[in-house]
């Protein structure tokens, strides 16, 4: 049982012993650290407001509800949308004015997990100075809660995903008299969770016919919840079953897309973003950002339409800073994670599909064709469990010595970029393990990049 603490907010498993999971007694502390910074950003007499939402975890309605109550204990309004994403609470902050917004998610953890994911006035993640303060109130658990004459007031807004789908639907990107002729069948994977509310609902407006898979959102995770080619046999099967022009498969929370061709094979998650940035880049040329751990493919097709691609570190929030500084048109992660600022800037499963059968049904072609048509890289995702004796800084800057001859980046733990291939090393944020990705030419190439590092970080290891 864990419970990690980050600028992005606290993250654990429910039940359990405090400070060591995700307590009533840590989601209440914590909430009382975020709502407290809030108060500190803004003049004392200004009844503030922050959104509030959940994804469909078993328990999402016990969390929401402790933060909630938490924040009118602070004298802070709570706007609660319930069963919602988080897109949707990113878009709700701008649309309501509100001061913040909180995520009551655990993305693609399992469904032992849960998380506060906080949001500022913007709708955007804390940046890293505003999220280590309120790392710091937590600590410190100096709180001032008001008196019952001031309480925050409570409010719910239920169908704010529909709000949200209009707002998608404005785009000017999104055509939807091409997606409606093409008269596309598609197959959903929304691992019973919120992604069953808002992406059926978003297909039926665009004319797409949908056929259902695990869209219940009753929080049962049917398989793991990250969207990753071995957790999503069923759909793949389902595609081809169903005869459908291609699967739409999202995480928990809605802010991660990936796509299964015609039949049944994966397009890739690291593709959904190189696929809507080939669209957007054709209408509005300009520049491009993904993280470290993200495929050269989208390098590769900024160049062809003449913009410039730049990496930054992991974390959509770094993400979003450089992309405000490079002016970028569209960006986002490798985990099909769709940036896409016309909108708003947050990962954004709802602008992704629509995004994506805009560009399909122009195209006119099958999804495995455009897929095809990107140049081929092949990734290797791995994971390192953290235990007590593993030194990770250590074994880091040992590697960046094992490797000084080659190009190193260290911005976000250590990338080592070779001619035909690279690897990135980090520590997670999110949970207790160090990620290894690799990319290369074949799958056959990148797996084994992937068994030397690993290898390498357990000769390290048993040496330091």
């Amino acid at each position: 049982m864990t419970l990690i603490k980050s600028i992005s907010g606290i993250r654990g498993t429910i039940g359990g012993k405090v400070n060591d999971n995700l307590t009533p007694l840590d989601t209440v502390k914590f909430a009382s650290a975020y709502g407290t910074w809030l108060k500190s950003q803004n003049t004392p007499d200004k009844k503030l407001t922050v959104i509030l939402g959940r994804d469909a975890r078993i328990s999402g309605k016990i969390v929401s509800g402790l933060v909630g109550e938490t924040l009118m204990s602070l004298g802070i309004n709570v706007v609660d949308l319930g069963l919602s994403t988080t897109p949707t609470v990113e878009v709700a902050v701008v649309l309501e004015k509100a001061n913040g917004g909180i995520i009551i998610t655990a993305s693609h953890n399992p469904k032992e997990w849960n998380a506060l994911k906080l949001l500022d006035h913007n709708g955007e993640f804390l940046n890293k100075i505003e999220g280590e303060k309120v790392l710091a109130l937590a600590e410190a658990e100096d709180f001032n809660f008001t008196d019952v004459d001031d309480l925050g007031k409570y409010r719910k807004i239920p169908d704010y995903i529909n709000k949200h789908i209009n707002e998608v639907l404005k785009l000017k990107l999104v055509d939807i008299s091409a997606i409606k002729a093409a008269h596309f069948k598609v197959v959903v994977d929304a691992v019973n969770s919120t992604g069953g509310i808002a992406i059926p609902a978003l297909l039926e407006k665009l004319g797409v016919a949908c056929v259902e898979l695990y869209c219940e959102p009753n929080g049962q995770f049917p398989h793991n919840p990250e969207p990753l080619p071995t957790h999503l046999t069923e759909i793949s099967k389902l595609v081809v079953q169903e005869k459908a022009d291609l699967g739409i498969v999202v995480d928990p929370d809605v802010d991660r897309l990936a796509i299964v061709n015609e039949d049944g094979s994966m397009f890739g998650e690291e593709y959904t973003l190189v696929a809507c940035a080939d669209y957007v880049l054709q209408h509005t040329p300009g520049n491009t950002v993904s993280n470290l751990s993200s495929s050269r493919a989208l390098r590769d097709v900024t160049n062809k339409h003449n913009g410039n691609y730049e990496a930054s570190a992991v974390g959509e929030v770094n993400v979003v800073t450089k992309m405000k500084s490079t002016n970028a048109v569209i960006g986002g992660e490798g985990n099909g994670g769709i940036i896409y600022p016309e909108a708003h800037y947050g990962r954004d499963s709802l602008v992704g599909v629509a995004l994506f059968l805009s560009h399909l049904a122009h195209k006119k072609i099958s999804c495995k064709a455009l897929r095809d048509s990107y140049p081929s890289y092949f990734m290797s995702k791995n994971k390192i469990e953290l235990t007590p004796n593993l030194d990770v800084d250590v074994i880091l800057k040992l590697m960046i010595e094992k490797y000084s001859h080659e190009n190193v980046n260290t911005i976000d733990g250590v990338k080592i970029d070779f001619e035909t291939e690279w690897v990135h090393m980090r520590k997670s944020n999110t949970e207790p393990i160090i990620r290894i990705y690799t990319e290369s030419t074949s799958q056959k190439a990148a797996d084994s990049l992937a068994l030397k590092t690993i290898a390498d970080i357990q000769e390290i290891a048993n040496r330091s």
